[in-house]
């Protein structure tokens, strides 16, 4: 979170104009990370969980309103985006294009939905624009796009362009004398893209020790198994051959990414954080079901999803 408290003017109206920030969501986003910052583990791990199970439900809601949408990854990239949002990243949600800030990246854009509800309750955006999503002319499309969406820092959809992006930034950052960190968020079944390995390797020569990639490792792609499609296993040998620091946690334990993407680098080396996670999690009918890569919940199904995520 920006170091100061106060609440800046809204950006002028321009590319993100139709997208102006909610004071009052930012203004709670503010006090649940000044309470994370002072909270035990315990405290901080229910908050945490709390603030994904909004978010899950919306996600429900939005996608099933939309009728679009890929719910399977979208539940199980959750507790990533919960946990960098909630307690990690430094951003401003008044000042979207603040110098200073972290930077995150969708690789999976196709997650869309994920994001604009974390935005959103940070206050990037009134949370009632989520009811557009993929509405013709919304700002809200299927992938994000940074002309259109604050918060979004480059346009995704395409997989396997996340990584090189990052690499990009957090070359640049460090050319500038920046602090700022760099976190591309990916799926594991874009892993089999090839320009992946090209920015890991880039990543590992320059020592990118601002750069932390997290992997989305829910083991199911669009239409098979990643492991039938191309087996990516020893995942985190692969990262550390690249140069790379890699470790791996349960992706729905926001305590243990907490951990894994604050710890120390080692020096001169980017992080991989590979976050085991569960396509579908919280839905009964949808966790580990490869169909739900991209299918919407009809009104009964999206009766039953929240409930099982009260």
């Amino acid at each position: 979170m920006r170091p100061s408290q106060t609440i800046t003017a809204a950006p002028p109206a321009g590319d993100h104009g139709s997208l102006l920030p909610d004071h009052d969501a930012i203004a709670e986003w503010r006090r649940l990370r000044e309470r994370l910052a002072h909270a035990d583990r315990d405290t901080a791990a229910a908050t945490l969980a709390t603030m994904a199970g909004g978010i899950r439900r919306t996600v429900i809601s939005t996608i099933a309103g939309a009728g679009l949408g890929h719910a399977g990854g979208d539940l199980s990239v959750t507790d990533i985006l919960t946990t960098l949002y909630g307690a990690v990243l430094r951003v401003d949600p008044a000042d979207p294009a603040w110098p200073d800030r972290d930077r995150l990246i969708l690789s999976k854009g196709h997650c869309s939905v994920a994001l604009y509800t974390t935005l959103a309750t940070c206050g990037f955006f009134p949370a009632e624009r989520l009811s557009t999503f993929a509405a013709p002319l919304s700002p809200l499309n299927g992938h994000p796009s940074r002309r259109s969406v604050p918060g979004v820092e480059t346009s995704t959809g395409p997989l396997g362009h996340g990584l090189p992006v990052g690499v990009g930034i957090a070359v640049g950052l460090r050319l500038r004398g920046s602090a700022a960190r760099t976190v591309v968020v990916l799926g594991d079944g874009e892993l089999q893209e090839g320009s992946n390995w090209e920015a890991a390797m880039t990543a590992g020569h320059r020592g990118l020790t601002s750069l932390t990639a997290v992997i989305d490792r829910n083991g199911l792609q669009q239409g098979a198994r990643t492991s039938a499609t191309n087996e990516l296993e020893p995942l985190a040998d692969k990262w550390r051959a690249f140069g790379w620091e890699a470790v791996e946690v349960d992706g729905h334990d926001h305590l243990a990414l907490l951990d894994a993407v604050t710890a120390p680098h080692a020096a001169g080396r980017p992080r991989c954080v590979i976050a085991r996670t569960v396509k579908g999690r919280g839905v009964s009918f949808m966790e580990d079901r490869v169909e739900w890569h991209h299918k919407v919940p009809d009104a009964g199904q999206a009766r039953t999803a929240l409930e099982e995520l009260r």
